[in-house]
């Protein structure tokens, strides 16, 4: 964390001293990504699980029962020599619209955040963080985030250091009709963490759906997004991986693919900067976690990289 407050430093200064917007100073100071310079075998190896979703933010049982399974699956990813673990929307909760509507539990109405457990999910989250230390592993998992008085709460993604505390959290923007009108506050702004060198942008739920989000967190140098997104129920939902397989290839980025354990809906992966998947969940949509390595020595990346901002410079959109 030292190196990346050092790095924010020497950005303000140089977009002090030239004017440059932020973002572009980065671009001028940070050291360029899959150069020579980069040390061999530099690959950061992550682990994407797909894990049990439950609905009711009232049931202390399954609450504590989707947290029990986050910490197998975290153990399973660290055995397998994983630096971070990367969790779905709901791994501890999709909060139902009606199991918390005023109006329920036949009608869709303003949600009655009183209801939600949330000293037992503030304990879990807990419980996560130091195992994530314990592990000495990074964890992003996603969880309601509550707020003060009567204010809606985010819907967040935790990121949870190697050293078991919080990081960074990342509130969804994009909310859909009935998570804005009825159950959420929408976030303000994107959000990337550093781990061992390699940069990540967040995104959540209905974000998927939004390619600006993504060609957003290009300009901020990331080396890949990591997704977490609830598919049940939503039609079409088919459309989500063929959606974040074109990202990765119109970026030139790797994106981790978080989605529940479900036989019928698309399965958790890691899709490489060429938009190919370069490990998948199992087929059968049981929770497990799939491992693999993130690098930089697809040649193609800095170079298209490069080619579509130059590109993107002398057009008028």
């Amino acid at each position: 964390m030292t190196a990346h407050r050092n790095l924010k430093r020497r950005v303000r200064a140089r977009s002090a001293k030239t004017g440059e917007s932020y973002t572009a100073a980065l671009r001028h100071v940070r050291p360029v990504r899959g150069g020579d310079d980069d040390p061999p075998g530099a690959a950061l190896r992550i682990a994407v699980a797909q894990s049990t979703v439950r609905d009711d933010p009232t049931d202390v049982g399954g609450l504590r029962a989707s947290a029990a399974e986050v910490r197998r699956l975290l153990r399973d990813a660290a055995a397998a020599g994983a630096r971070l673990v990367h969790f779905t929307e709901g791994a501890l909760c999709f909060p139902s619209k009606l199991v918390l509507s005023e109006l329920g539990p036949d009608e869709v109405g303003p949600s009655d955040w009183s209801r939600a457990e949330w000293a037992v999910l503030q304990e879990e989250l807990g419980r996560i963080a130091a195992l994530s230390g314990e592990l000495s592993v990074w964890t992003v998992i996603a969880a309601p985030h509550r707020r003060p008085g009567p204010d809606r709460p985010y819907n967040s993604l935790y990121v949870v250091s190697d050293q078991g505390t919080v990081a960074a959290r990342y509130d969804e923007r994009t909310l859909s009709n009935t998570k804005i009108s009825y159950m959420y506050t929408p976030g303000s702004g994107p959000v990337t963490v550093d781990v061992d060198d390699y940069r990540f942008g967040l995104a959540l739920g209905m974000d998927v759906h939004f390619p600006e989000l993504f060609t957003e967190y290009e300009r901020l140098d990331v080396d890949g997004v990591l997704v977490s997104y609830e598919t049940g129920g939503v039609p079409g939902r088919e459309t989500v991986a063929t959606e974040a397989r074109g990202y990765a290839a119109a970026n030139s980025y790797w994106i981790s693919l978080a989605v529940p354990a479900d036989r019928s809906g698309p399965h958790a992966g890691v899709i490489g900067p060429r938009g190919d998947w370069s490990a998948a969940g199992p087929a059968d949509g049981s929770p497990a976690v799939v491992v693999t390595e993130v690098h930089r020595d697809d040649a193609l990346s800095p170079y298209a990289r490069d080619w579509r901002r130059r590109t993107r410079s002398r057009v008028t959109f």
